[in-house]
């Protein structure tokens, strides 16, 4: 009796060992095939699975587009319906690529991505092309009489519909491809971003940029010609400056017989001068585009004189007896006054003043429309006549 009941304690402690013994098995064997299943050691016991990071690498943008093609596909995309469609295509590859090489996605994922947007494209593209020529259509009314701004009101439109749909179509690519959790990704790296921000501010953005230059280009090009024939056609005589004065002249002519006065006249004229300088269009100007530098540039000719009007007035004229009207020569008085006029105006700086209020009405006329075409463009008047020293004066000389 006494042995049964010395036995009877060991019995727990052998079951206690046995569940123990039992566990640590079973802890062991699911590290194990962990381990060997995911190939990586035991990486993937860390919270964050490596499947969910993301290690941005530095990477440049390359956009395969060409920006003459551009130009000619967006002016017209009912007619060139196909290469709208290429055009697309390019565009959203472009930006696709430079994303997945930004993320340092293997070859093998970035190929997954690339057939996902094959399968994404043909109805992305339909999207693309109503979007476009609806908003073609609706900024075609504000064709501008100064200047022709179709290619930016084109390339302004692709650029509303590439803002809208970017962000979709990257995500959805990069969430179809790449695994994550709850749709979230964990980044590290230079400059992080999330795939859209990637897409718009280092891929869509730059592009846009380059096809707005190229677009300004492409309006100027059409619009100089426009804004030379109007100019001269409406102000072939560009008269910008207006010099007002009055003189005066007095001549005493006496008669003389043996050496003695006999008879006098007195002649009293006084005059008003209405002298207009400008500038003869018709005789030289001319619109360039530096488009490196961006810097439109104005030639002039030199000011010249394009009006002179006197009005004389003989305020005294007292004839002797001995002489008659004929003997005073009233057209010599008013040419010495005329010249008077003209060498006075000479001297005191009025050609330099007409130039100064030509690049006022040049900056006035032209800062709209290049503003409108690009921001960039800055206006540069040239005076012109001497081609070894031409005269050069931008807004900023007048203001200085």
């Amino acid at each position: 009796m006494s042995e049964r009941s010395s036995s009877s304690p060991s019995s727990p402690k052998r079951s206690a060992r046995l569940i123990l013994v039992v566990l640590i098995l079973s802890f062991l064997g699911i590290v194990l095939f962990r381990y060997y299943q995911g190939g990586s050691g035991f990486g993937n016991f860390t919270n964050v699975p490596k499947e969910y990071q993301v290690n941005y690498l530095p990477a440049d943008f390359k956009a395969n587009i060409d920006e003459e093609n551009a130009m000619a596909i967006l002016a017209n995309p009912r007619r060139y319906r196909r290469e709208f469609d290429d055009l697309v295509y390019n565009l959203n590859r472009s930006i696709i690529d430079h994303v997945a090489n930004r993320m340092g996605l293997p070859d093998s994922l970035k190929t997954a991505v690339y057939q996902e947007y094959e399968r994404q494209h043909p109805y992305l593209s339909d999207l693309y092309y109503n979007d476009f020529i609806q908003l073609k259509d609706t900024t075609s009314t504000l064709y501008q009489s100064w200047y022709d701004n179709e290619s930016i009101n084109a390339v302004d439109a692709l650029k509303q519909i590439a803002s809208r749909y970017t962000c979709f179509l990257v995500t959805q690519i990069i969430t179809q491809v790449v695994q994550t959790r709850g749709g979230t990704m964990y980044i590290r790296g230079d400059n992080v971003d999330t795939p859209c921000g990637v897409a718009v501010n280092e891929a869509l953005a730059p592009m846009m940029q380059r096809l707005e230059d190229r677009a300004a280009i492409e309006d100027f090009g059409r619009s100089k010609g426009i804004m030379e024939e109007k100019i001269e056609r409406t102000i072939a005589e560009l008269a910008t400056f207006e010099v007002r004065d009055k003189k005066g002249i007095t001549k005493n002519l006496q008669t003389k017989i043996w050496g003695f006065n006999v008879s006098s006249s007195d002649v009293e004229i006084t005059a008003i001068s209405i002298l207009k300088i400008g500038f003869r269009l018709d005789d030289y100007f001319d619109v360039s585009l530096n488009d490196r530098s961006g810097v439109v540039t104005v030639t002039l000719p030199e000011p010249t004189i394009l009006s002179h009007e006197v009005y004389p007035r003989i305020d005294k004229l007292d004839i002797g007896w001995l002489r008659e009207v004929k003997d005073v020569n009233l057209n010599e008085s008013f040419n010495l006054l005329r010249d008077e006029f003209r060498r006075e105006a000479r001297s005191e700086n009025s050609f330099d003043r007409a130039k100064e209020k030509a690049v006022e009405l040049m900056n006035t006329m032209f800062t709209p429309v290049l503003g409108a075409m690009n921001k960039r463009f800055k206006l540069k008047i040239r005076f012109e006549s001497r081609p070894d020293s031409p005269i050069d004066r931008t807004q900023e000389d007048i203001s200085d």
